[in-house]
């Protein structure tokens, strides 16, 4: 079983990287994508039934990872929000953590941990969920 994921990314380089890595390094079937806050809370809502793991970077095109953040803070312990960003000074760690992040990791030194940290949870929701069926469309699409 695939982890639904939602990825709020505004750089479309590192976005389509960033999918071809999670395609091939992971178990995560990324649903939808995000360049802004309001496009994430869409996306957050259009999937609020099915979504497992959002992956949410601070800066984007309009608004902010950590309004974003806001967002999952009443989400079901089951569900995570990892926070990537080229930005993980410790009071930007310390603030993703405060506001209900499961981890911050720098984009461009910490990938090999944050795959890892996707994989433990395909892992325990595959353990947990055993006969949970994941979302499959047909292509990752933007929600507007």
């Amino acid at each position: 079983m695939s982890l639904v994921t939602i990825l709020v990314e505004d750089n479309p380089a590192i976005r389509e990287n960033l999918l071809a890595a999670m395609d091939e390094l992971t178990d995560l079937e990324v649903v939808a994508t995000a360049e802004t806050a309001s496009q994430a809370a869409c996306a957050l809502n259009a999937y609020n039934e099915s979504w497992d793991l959002a992956v949410v970077d601070l800066f984007l095109k309009q608004g902010s990872g950590l309004t974003v953040l806001k967002a999952c803070q009443a989400r079901p312990s089951s569900r995570h929000v990892l926070v990537l960003t080229n930005y993980p000074t410790p009071e930007i760690r310390k603030r993703c953590l405060a506001l209900g992040a499961d981890g911050v990791y720098d984009k461009s030194t910490e990938l090999e941990a944050f795959f890892d940290r996707c994989n433990a949870y395909a892992k325990e929701a595959n353990l947990l969920r055993p006969g949970k069926v994941g979302v499959r469309p047909a292509a990752t699409r933007p929600v507007s």
